[in-house]
């Protein structure tokens, strides 16, 4: 078996850097971005825009849908000089709701979203968690109830990225409360602009903010129903699927773990450098071998996509080794830093301008966000190794 690339693709992945080199609007070695976040909302979409001009943010998609049906692999090596350098390209309608929609959409619902995604025209934000429905997300109580030719959504959701200027949200609302739980869910998609719908900010632990999105007798068309009445839970269960795989951690751990060596290197203890203290390479050399072992699990998912597959677990094998080993290398970081690490961002001894600490902090919600690391080896259990249900 062959694991090197093509000179094409090599040649694609230069031309890629250089572009991010030349076009990027911030400097990605000194600043992280958080698409989350209203300021760099902004410089991202700014951003995206270029790439779409490109054809790049969609060009795995099928021509049919605006794409240029090019390799997977080639999708790969862009998501992964992307990652690399902390810029947050691939977004919630590129990687999620475009190919659900091609999956499950109308006529109708492709040729609207399928256009305004591929350009960077629509930001997306999530409504699946609720307050009380996040790893059993089944449990939602959001409610959505026919009216004519609409819903009419009353409930809320909660830890998605709204407040930082979301023109729609893709959700899960029950629409028949008396359907067993993974039954009467339907998948919609709603326009923040609706009358009726409430955006407040949360604080996260890691500077940042979330958003709590209350919906008070919203009025969602008919027409914007994605799949069958009452079996969105599906729909929703292949969108996970998208979102959990993807080649974005190994490629960040990557660039993270070459950080933390180069700290090693420029830091002594007790009259030597850190990077020649025996535990601490061993260390290292694990951290290293994960990160590979994670980016070939991730080209088995890309791999399977290119098949026109549907990986299911696989993603989740992905899913929870990949952020659980972002979770394990920040804390790496944390322990060879000692207490300097602590220091927030903007400290005047922070190590790595305080990037680690601030990044350990939010690794923890990687390993719940899109489904906790429990979940996902329930899922492989099941599904996987056709383990029973207990």
């Amino acid at each position: 078996m062959d694991f090197s690339f093509t000179r094409e693709d090599e040649a694609f992945r230069e031309e890629v850097a250089s572009f991010v080199e030349r076009e990027l609007p911030w400097d990605w070695r000194e600043r992280s971005v958080d698409p989350e976040e209203p300021e760099d909302a902004i410089l991202v979409k700014q951003f995206k825009k270029k790439l779409s001009e490109n054809g790049w943010l969609t060009m795995a998609w099928p021509q049919e849908y605006g794409g240029q049906a090019a390799p997977h692999i080639k999708q790969v090596v862009f998501n992964e000089e992307m990652a690399y350098r902390g810029v947050p390209a691939g977004d919630a309608g590129v990687r999620m709701v475009g190919p659900i929609l091609m999956l499950y959409g109308t006529e109708e619902q492709k040729r609207y979203f399928l256009p305004r995604i591929g350009q960077a025209d629509i930001d997306w934000a999530q409504g699946y968690s609720e307050p009380d429905a996040g790893s059993d997300l089944a449990s939602l109580q959001t409610r959505a109830v026919e009216d004519g030719d609409d819903f009419v959504v009353t409930g809320s959701k909660i830890w998605n990225g709204a407040h930082a200027g979301a023109d729609w949200m893709f959700m899960l609302a029950r629409t028949d409360p008396d359907a067993p739980k993974h039954r009467g869910i339907s998948f919609l998609l709603t326009e923040m602009a609706t009358p009726g719908i409430t955006v407040e900010k949360i604080p996260m632990m890691w500077n940042a903010y979330r958003s709590l999105v209350t919906f008070d007798s919203v009025r969602v068309p008919r027409q914007n129903l994605v799949g069958e009445q009452n079996r969105g839970w599906y729909v929703g269960a292949a969108l996970l699927d998208f979102e959990r795989s993807g080649v974005d951690r190994p490629a960040r751990a990557r660039r993270v773990l070459e950080e933390l060596v180069s700290f090693c290197k420029g830091n002594s203890r007790n009259g030597r450098p850190l990077s020649e203290e025996p535990v601490i390479r061993s260390r290292l050399a694990k951290m290293a071998v994960e990160i590979e072992t994670c980016r070939l699990m991730c080209y088995n998912v890309a791999w399977m996509q290119s098949r026109e597959m549907i990986p299911n677990k696989e993603a989740s094998i992905t899913k929870a080794f990949g952020s659980e080993m972002m979770q394990r290398l920040y804390g790496l970081g944390m322990q060879i830093m000692g207490l300097f690490g602590q220091l927030e961002p903007g400290s005047n001894w922070a190590p790595l301008q305080g990037r680690f600490e601030n990044a350990y902090l939010r690794s923890h919600g990687g390993t719940v966000a899109a489904g906790t690391s429990e979940i996902q080896r329930n899922v492989v259990a099941t599904r996987g190794l056709g383990l029973p249900r207990g």
